[in-house]
């Protein structure tokens, strides 16, 4: 079967059921491989700029006819049987609407998968509905199954940690402005044995005065910003501490501050986003947990340091 995948974690969900695509999105990097096939988006704006510029050309690109352009050559070449798109954010991949436009347009006879989740339990229902697309269901209850072990694991562990001992946490998925993290990162931040109070479970990512993440006091701060990797998000940080009062946050005092691979860890709503989950409780309960991987996380403070 033939698939085209226009965003990153529709392509891990693909290739976890074991098919590998014959188009991507500009950004599919994992597994590895991704990254050399044909792809049919283009982006209206430098992922290489900073936060703030990022942030003024999205703004212009939308008012110009949006972020993403498809390769309507590349996407009529590959002819596929199938092709999985997203309606979550118009801003993270190509929109829903502009692909079933594109496949009017091209005449092509093909389905559409259109993946919008908001929590954890959405994402394993994404793998099971695009598996039963694909003809994988067995395959993708297996995955699932071994993810939700996962996910029990890390509960179970938590399950006996007092409210006194929930550490505030905040996770930034953009810098400049501060937007803080809202859609599966709630729950996944409440399984890891931490307080989220600055976003409700399935809510969207919304940009917060800083006054407000100062006035909640985090005890752990995670930056990771929406489509930066790990190197991307440290070189962009000045956005984050310069801001008044960032050395006087309870996280920034006790080194619980922390720069993650927003890229490949938290925006992308795939089977990895369990590994997000440990993560998330090393980094809130590291007496309980291992410690996350230096490639994945980094303690900001000393990283500014």
């Amino acid at each position: 079967m033939r698939v085209v995948s226009l965003l990153p974690s529709a392509t891990e969900i693909v290739h976890a059921l074991g098919v590998e695509p014959v188009g991507v999105s500009h950004e599919c990097d994992h597994p590895p491989e991704a990254a050399d096939l044909p792809s049919v988006v283009e982006t209206r704006v430098d992922p290489d700029a900073s936060s703030a510029e990022i942030n003024e050309q999205v703004a212009s690109a939308e008012r110009g006819g949006g972020v993403y352009e498809l390769d309507l050559e590349t996407l009529e070449r590959l002819d596929p049987d199938v092709v999985v798109s997203q309606g979550i954010c118009e801003v993270c991949a190509v929109d829903r609407v502009l692909v079933r436009e594109a496949v009017d347009e091209l005449g092509l006879d093909c389905e559409v998968v259109t993946t919008d989740p908001h929590s954890l339990g959405d994402v394993f229902g994404d793998i099971e509905r695009i598996g039963a697309v694909l003809g994988r269901e067995d395959r993708a209850a297996a995955v699932v199954g071994d993810l939700r072990e996962r996910v029990d694991r890390v509960r179970e562990v938590t399950a006996d940690v007092p409210e006194a001992e929930r550490p505030r946490v905040t996770v930034l998925d953009w810098l400049d402005p501060v937007m803080v993290a809202g859609h599966w990162i709630p729950e996944l931040v409440e399984w890891a044995g931490g307080e989220y109070g600055m976003a409700d479970h399935g809510a969207e990512s919304r940009p917060r005065e800083w006054a407000a993440v100062r006035a909640y006091g985090p005890e752990v701060l995670v930056a990771a910003p929406c489509g930066f990797e790990l190197d991307q998000t440290v070189a962009n940080l000045d956005d984050l501490t310069d801001r008044a009062g960032f050395p006087e946050l309870p996280a920034v005092r006790a080194d619980r501050a922390f720069a993650m691979d927003g890229h490949h860890h938290v925006n992308r709503p795939g089977p990895r986003l369990v590994g997000t989950l440990e993560y998330l409780a090393g980094l809130i309960h590291p007496d309980r947990f291992d410690e996350p991987p230096a490639a994945a996380v980094r303690p900001l403070t000393r990283t500014v340091a």
